[in-house]
């Protein structure tokens, strides 16, 4: 069947020469000129791939993103960014985005990224988008590592029953594609997945964010708004960066979770919704409570199952098979053609520190595969932090070998002296007998003299 695909910008000839080009693939397109336009089409029709412009007038391609995910969960969006920033890339991303596209962009490009996303969906698709125990999602939890087949342990068990989840660990160690996989392997599957940022949005929009508002509720408030809560009823709502959270909305998120209704902002009745609540957090939630900055009654409410992920330095053997997925994925998004690292680059990569965990790693591949010259990633294409820890790796590894050699040379006269005598030796070493011989062993020095 032929991909729909929705095209939004206020942009005029943006939106014709892309739906031209998306049409001359065999595409069926719809274009929308503004944000409002396009959750009006939204809601009357649904796409498998929504590209929208992120800056627009009026409502934004961020909303757009928001309100594709709660009525059409299998709809992939790319969004369209003016502004080459991380941050902006970072910000589309972790709001749900499938990939994002910088002004000014490839025409050839961007429907190679089509063409990519569409087939990716179909393949997720024909696996029955969710398989128990599973995660159905491009990074899929992966690791063989014993504390990563204890996270998809957790999931499986986690993921059938209706009860709240806890997720902790460092930022870059995927807490929210957890929070997928667990919703995604779950019973509310087909119901919407909202991912929140509390750090993200500024507190005196939060509030309404979270739980709506009436029309006139306040200065700004031309017209009604749902709320994300109730736009995932009957399905997960991720709080990410729970810790972030005010003290005030820390207690009316309790009486959410009590009472299972929410108050819009100006309204005078509740609305029933029916959420589970997934939460994460890179802050020690215990220490928290302890300084007065949240609430222990709403962390036990929050804490009902707890997944812990480890960061990336204590999981280190997971790295080449991190480092061999995340080459596949990015030769598709780059149009390279890497075949893996060599062996300095991979001793440099599981010799790092990666404070920035799984994103971090991402990252460098992606910048050693823009900067280097195709075949295998070397250690020139690394940025200096890790070609200086493999320098001062190889330093130290240098420095092991000449004391080695020193120490052998040391014990071999030491053995002519004493004309091979190992007690002797061992006596004038200043060690025992029995160390006498682990170091002749460990030196390879022959012990069949007396």
């Amino acid at each position: 069947m032929t991909a729909s695909i929705l095209v939004v910008d206020d942009e005029r000839t943006i939106c014709t020469t892309l739906a031209w080009c998306l049409e001359h693939e065999g595409y069926r397109v719809r274009t929308a000129v503004s944000g409002d336009e396009a959750l009006r089409v939204l809601e009357a029709a649904e796409f498998d791939l929504i590209i929208t412009d992120i800056i627009m007038g009026g409502v934004d391609g961020l909303r757009v993103l928001q309100q594709a995910h709660a009525l059409n969960p299998r709809a992939l969006v790319v969004l369209i960014t003016a502004f080459a920033t991380v941050e902006t890339a970072v910000r589309a991303l972790r709001e749900g985005a499938a990939d994002y596209i910088l002004k000014p962009f490839n025409l050839q490009d961007v429907m190679f990224r089509v063409k990519y996303l569409l087939e990716h969906r179909t393949v997720l698709l024909e696996r029955g988008l969710v398989r128990r125990g599973q995660a159905v999602l491009d990074h899929d939890l992966l690791g063989d590592s014993a504390v990563m087949r204890g996270v998809r342990t957790q999931v499986t068990r986690i993921s059938a029953t209706p009860s709240n989840v806890l997720i902790t660990g460092e930022s870059g160690t995927g807490k929210e594609l957890v929070a997928r996989a667990i919703h995604a392997a779950s019973p509310r599957h087909d119901q919407s997945f909202v991912p929140i940022n509390c750090g993200a949005i500024p507190e005196a929009l939060l509030e309404s964010q979270l739980f709506g508002h009436v029309r006139g509720a306040f200065t700004s408030a031309v017209q009604s708004s749902p709320g994300l809560f109730t736009v995932a009823d009957r399905g997960t709502i991720f709080l990410d960066e729970i810790g972030e959270l005010p003290l005030h909305l820390q207690v009316k998120l309790l009486r959410v979770i009590e009472e299972r209704q929410v108050w819009a902002v100006g309204d005078t009745k509740p609305v029933r919704i029916d959420v589970r609540i997934v939460a994460s957090t890179n802050r020690d939630l215990a220490r928290e409570i302890e300084a007065g900055r949240f609430r222990e009654d709403l962390f036990y409410r929050l804490n009902v199952v707890h997944v812990g992920l480890p960061p990336l330095r204590e999981r280190r053997e997971d790295i080449p098979l991190l480092v061999a997925h995340f080459i596949q994925r990015l030769n598709l998004k780059l149009s390279t053609k890497f075949l893996g690292v060599d062996r300095e680059a991979l001793h440099a990569l599981m010799n790092h520190s990666w404070k920035g965990n799984v994103r971090e790693l991402e990252h460098v591949l992606e910048s050693a595969m823009i900067l280097g010259e195709g075949g295998m990633i070397g250690l020139r294409d690394l940025p200096p932090p890790l070609t200086s820890t493999a320098a001062a790796l190889a330093a130290t590894s240098a420095l092991r070998d000449v004391t080695r050699r020193i120490e052998r040379q040391h014990i071999l006269a030491v053995l002519a002296e004493v004309k091979s005598d190992k007690k002797e030796a061992a006596r004038l070493l200043g060690i025992s007998l029995a160390s006498l011989y682990r170091k002749l062993e460990e030196l390879s020095i022959p012990t069949n003299k007396n």
